[in-house]
């Protein structure tokens, strides 16, 4: 943003960054769980990896939409709320 890069593209730079620490987070479980991975439950993590997916470019999506027409202080906004909120679900867990 300080480079003059407009909003989508900056945001769109940030979600592609987030792709190597979430496949190295994938195959690092997937490692340490390799002993669960039976026949039975390869179609389930198969079909969890699809919803995954697609939610995550609906809500990519949403995310783009929102910056690029009001900017990331309602993105930051609602970051510190749901923060606070998952915050006070810890303190009376």
């Amino acid at each position: 943003m300080l480079m003059g890069v407009e909003k989508k593209a900056a945001a769109e730079f940030s979600f592609f960054l987030a792709i190597p620490v979430m496949l190295g987070s994938f195959v690092l479980d997937g490692w340490k769980s390799r002993q669960q991975l039976t026949e039975h439950n390869i179609g389930l993590v198969a079909i969890g990896f699809v919803v995954a997916f697609l939610v995550a470019m609906v809500v990519i999506r949403a995310m783009l939409a929102i910056v690029t027409r009001r900017g990331y202080g309602v993105f930051g906004w609602w970051r510190v709320i749901v923060g606070a909120i998952g915050l006070a679900a810890l303190q009376f867990a």
